[in-house]
């Protein structure tokens, strides 16, 4: 009968452990954490800067999910139509109903605030900007249903400075965007585009009863 070779058994018996620790360093490593899916109430205002007209935004449902991980987020925010009213030239009044189209998830990222104390927002949100039944002196203009921006706008907002947002609390958002042509509006293109384009417009966003998706 062969006798057993001792170097093998020696070998085999070295195997076991190391097995063992590669199998404990496997399951040691950390899994990725799962991304988190949270909704917010959104409401707030938005001011176009060239006519001054106010305009409500919402109220809506914003719809997000967090990397938490990283603090990486996007986001989807559809917004109810609304109606505004102005004063071209200063004296001639206006109105139209205006539309925020999403034309791009909003993206951003939750991050540790600089001065302690909680986390801030930053975050940039695109929507095509849609102009119908467009009267002048209280008589319709004709500008037909495909009145809108020629390039979508893009949104930015922030934690305002001094403030804190909350994962679970929400808080508060603003921000300043610009508006760039209107195309397809009719014969009131040219109206349009003379009255409703530029910068400075601005924007503050209320998130509150954050809650699981």
């Amino acid at each position: 009968m062969p006798r057993p070779n001792p170097t093998k058994r020696r070998l085999g018996l070295l195997a076991v452990p190391a097995a063992a620790a590669l199998l404990a360093v496997a399951t040691a490593a950390p899994a990725h954490a799962a991304p988190l899916d949270i909704l917010y109430d959104a409401n707030g205002t938005t001011v176009v800067a060239s006519t001054g007209s106010q305009i409500p935004v919402g109220p809506a449902v914003l719809d997000t999910t967090l990397e938490t991980t990283t603090g990486a987020f996007t986001g989807s925010l559809a917004l109810p139509g609304a109606s505004t009213e102005f004063k071209a030239v200063g004296f001639i009044p206006m109105s139209a109903d205006v539309s925020f189209e999403e034309a791009a998830p909003t993206t951003g990222t939750l991050k540790p605030h600089p001065e302690g104390g909680g986390s801030y927002v930053e975050a940039t949100s695109y929507y095509n900007v849609r102009l119908t039944n467009i009267k002048v002196v209280g008589f319709p203009t004709f500008s037909g249903p495909f009145c809108r921006t020629v390039e979508p706008v893009a949104i930015p907002v922030a934690t305002p400075e001094g403030e804190r947002f909350g994962v679970f609390t929400g808080g508060r958002l603003t921000g300043t965007y610009s508006i760039g042509d209107f195309q397809n509006c009719g014969l009131n293109t040219w109206l349009v585009n003379a009255l409703v384009p530029g910068e400075g417009n601005t924007i503050e966003l209320n998130l509150t009863n954050p809650r699981r998706g």
